[in-house]
């Protein structure tokens, strides 16, 4: 995506609040548990899929306190050391990446997820790194996720391989992570601790966990007293990753607002459809208004069915008439509008008015997660930072 400092005076645009993302990183950092003696829990900002959508140079603004950031290319490994930042970086897996050229000074400090053996094996032929020590790697268990990691019967035999590269002097430390599959319900989420705790018992090295349905929900993460990262993404911008729950009534603040503008509006009669597949029917005599942002923008084509949008200076909300076309969709204004031609529609966060409309509220209308909805938006959409 675009990043832009002016107010688009046609298409659509997502206002960046960067306050809103150093205010989402305090509130996870004042609920943190408490550190071992000894011991200081260390926490991973995760900014892939370019901050989740809202840009990451955006993001590297608001997240400086972070003990470090989470990526899933070497790219924007680089791209943030060019960047200024200069704490520990987490490459999210080593899949793909060329063993040598994680040589490379200009990494810094690089920790590294170790999904599969034929990684470790890259890493043990690999060039010596230079500035012997920065490289750390993490070991993944494969869990109840299953598609990335280590199983039990593999885990102990891989770890003994990243502990034989330590005592080489190959990397600086060996470490052990886990990434919940259901954190989002207790029960499992219980039962997802205790399989990976009985797996490391005894073997040496920091632990690495969490994620944001696991860090806001009401069950703290126990912490290894051998040293403690935890990761957190989707919380960081503001939505809730808990069920029922918004990210406003944990405390959060939404990072993005997604705007566009009314382009056009029109008087239907009763009866007469409107859209593709003549997807709706006005019920009664209306006007449709028609906002300048579609699906080449990332905008779920099945928002119609069940979405609402907020329009105008007084931030109405009205539903969609209609599926959603490439360059616009159509909203039901009523038989007395009071919106205007270039009013402002606001499709998720907060309206300029101070109204808010939840991203989790759009992304269950259209049958999927908050975390979707942000980073399916397009490079046509620019992202302004306020």
């Amino acid at each position: 995506m675009t990043h832009s400092t002016c107010l688009p005076t046609s298409g659509p645009w997502a206002e960046i609040d960067r306050a809103a993302i150093t205010h989402n990183l305090n509130w996870l950092k004042q609920r943190l548990p408490p550190s071992s003696p000894g011991q200081r829990t260390r926490l991973w900002a995760i900014v892939k899929a370019d901050a989740y959508g809202h840009g990451l140079v955006h993001a590297l603004a608001a997240l400086q306190d972070a003990d470090g950031l989470g990526v899933t290319t070497l790219d924007d490994a680089l791209r943030l050391r060019s960047q200024g930042w200069t704490k520990p970086l987490l490459l999210l897996s080593a899949a793909g990446v060329p063993a040598d050229a994680l040589a490379d000074p200009a990494l810094g400090e690089l920790h590294l997820v170790i999904d599969e053996v034929t990684q470790l094996e890259q890493l043990e032929s690999a060039t010596r790194r230079p500035g012997t020590g920065t490289l750390r790697a993490w070991l993944r268990h494969a869990g109840r996720l299953s598609h990335l990691g280590f199983d039990a019967l593999d885990y102990a035999a891989g770890f003994r391989r990243l502990q034989a590269l330590k005592a080489q002097g190959r990397i600086a430390e060996a470490g052990h992570l886990h990434h919940y599959a259901a954190a989002e319900d207790p029960e499992s989420l219980v039962q997802e601790r205790q399989e990976f705790a009985r797996l490391i018992e005894g073997l040496p090295g920091p632990h690495c966990t969490g994620n944001s349905a696991a860090l806001c929900g009401p069950l703290p993460e126990p912490l290894h007293p051998g040293g403690h990262w935890l990761r957190c993404g989707l919380l960081l911008y503001g939505a809730s990753a808990l069920p029922g729950a918004t990210g406003a009534q944990l405390g959060l603040r939404p990072a993005m607002s997604l705007r566009a503008r009314l382009v056009a509006l029109r008087p239907i009669r009763a009866g007469q459809s409107v859209g593709y597949g003549d997807s709706y029917r006005a019920a009664r005599d209306t006007w449709i208004g028609t906002v300048g942002m579609g699906y080449s923008h990332g905008l779920p084509r099945g928002l119609w069915e069940r979405g609402r949008v907020r329009v105008g200076e007084a931030e109405r909300i009205v539903p969609l008439a209609g599926r959603v076309a490439m360059d616009c969709f159509s909203v039901d204004l009523g038989p007395a509008p009071r919106e205007q031609v270039g009013d402002l529609v606001t499709l998720w966060g907060q309206a300029p008015g101070g109204s808010a409309l939840p991203v989790e509220t759009v992304a269950e209308a259209c049958g999927t997660i908050a975390a979707e909805l942000f980073t399916r938006l397009t490079a046509r959409l620019p992202l302004r930072a306020i």
